[in-house]
Parts: C-alpha cells; sequence; structure tokens
C-alpha cells in the first residue's frame, strides 16, 4: 500500500524516450514475473516456487494517477519493481533479502537496495516489515532517496499501517505516512482504512487527512499470480 510525495516545478518537456524505456522496462518485469508464475504452477509446489504479486493503487488526488507494483519472492530473494511510487513518471527497481519466522508471533523483514529512473535519477536503501499476532498486523515500509542530479530531491519516506482482522476475508485498522524532503518540515499524514479478501484477490480502501481541506482516497487492488 502505497502512496509518493508528489515534487511540483519539473519541466513538463519530459523526454519521452526516456518515458517510453521507463514504461518498457516496467512491462518486460511484469512479463517475466508473471512468465515464473506460470512455469511454477505447471511444476509441483515447494520451497523453491516463486511467490508472485501485482498490485495497483488507485490515487484520487490532483492529479489522479496509478501505482503499479510488481513483487516476486523466491526463499530469500525479494525483486520488486514499482513505477510512480517516488515520484510520478519515475521507475524504481529493488532487490532485498527475506528474514522470516515464526508461528503464532510471524515476522518478515526484507532489507533492500533499489534504483530510480525518470524525473528522480539515484539510488535508495530500503526496508520492509511485516509482523503478525492473533489478528493483528503490523506492516511498514522505508526508504531513503538520493537524487544524483539533485539534492534538493533527497528525502526519506515511510508508510506504516496497523489492522486488526476479526474474519479471514476482513481487516480494517489505521494508516500513517511520512515524508522528509529535502530541507523541509515532516510531513505526516494520517488516516484509516478497511479491506477484503476472496481467494487470492484482496481489495482495500483508504481515507487520508480526514475532516482537513487536503482530504483524499486510495483505492489498492492486489492479486497473488
Amino acid at each position: 500500500m502505497n502512496f509518493i510525495k508528489i515534487y511540483t516545478g519539473f519541466n513538463n518537456n519530459y523526454p519521452w524516450k526516456m518515458r517510453k524505456n521507463i514504461i518498457l522496462c516496467t512491462c518486460i518485469l511484469i512479463n517475466l514475473c508473471a512468465s515464473f508464475s506460470v512455469a511454477q504452477n505447471s511444476e509441483s509446489a515447494d520451497a523453491d516456487s516463486w511467490n508472485v504479486s501485482a498490485e495497483g493503487d488507485f490515487n484520487f488526488t490532483d492529479p489522479f494517477f496509478i501505482l503499479p507494483i510488481v513483487t516476486a519472492d523466491k526463499n530469500k530473494l525479494h525483486l520488486e519493481a514499482r513505477y510512480n511510487y517516488e515520484e510520478l513518471k519515475t521507475f524504481s527497481g529493488w532487490i532485498g533479502y527475506n528474514f522470516s519466522g515464526g508461528k503464532e508471533f510471524q515476522s518478515k523483514i526484507t532489507p533492500m537496495g533499489g534504483f530510480l529512473l525518470g524525473r528522480i535519477t539515484g539510488f535508495a536503501p530500503g526496508l520492509e516489515i511485516q509482523l503478525e499476532y492473533s489478528g493483528f498486523e503490523f506492516y511498514s515500509e522505508s526508504e531513503f532517496v538520493f537524487d544524483t542530479e539533485d539534492k534538493e530531491n533527497n528525502f526519506y519516506y515511510n508508510w506504516t499501517d496497523l489492522t486488526y482482522s476479526p474474519a479471514d476475508w476482513l481487516f480494517f485498522g489505521f494508516s500513517a505516512q511520512r515524508t522528509k524532503a529535502y530541507e523541509t518540515d515532516l510531513d505526516i499524514q494520517r488516516g484509516f482504512l478497511i479491506g477484503g479478501s476472496l481467494a487470492n484477490l484482496e481489495l482495500s480502501g483508504y481515507c487520508f487527512n480526514p475532516g482537513t481541506d487536503d482530504l483524499y482516497f486510495l483505492i489498492a487492488a492486489s492479486i497473488e499470480l
């Protein structure tokens, strides 16, 4: 579940060649992940199989935009591709290592490293944390973005969800995101979420900044391939 810090003041004459290359890279990665999933489904499931998921976040902001995310995990290896995440018209690719364990209390911690191409060109260390216990789930993802062309675009980002599931198909809770842009005050946005799942599909709705002029909504749809 993700939202981005949208920066203003970029040149609208964004090179079409770069834009086309980013879109092409995203499509290739999605096709590769889908191919891995299909290939694994044709064989018996085992510990070495790929776990692939795709997510689309529909951000009802100004401007409206869609944020696609594809992840692929195999044993300890974690791969991830994002578009419109750190910035509009920006692609990011990630590789990480999964530390997981537990029975009643389950945990999954994934340190990652990533690169960015587009309106922001640079690199980013990141961390994803997922903790589950007795119907409660804590999820957090953080990253430090370093723009190699303009340090004023450097920023810290965190997204955190705390949810409770009274049933296997239903969950609700609170969400917050924090963005620390270069030489700016810390921006914290809070809200709530509710969602449900059916088989390998999941749908969530977010409402941020209720009761303020900065109210906005996000709908996230995901599928495990």
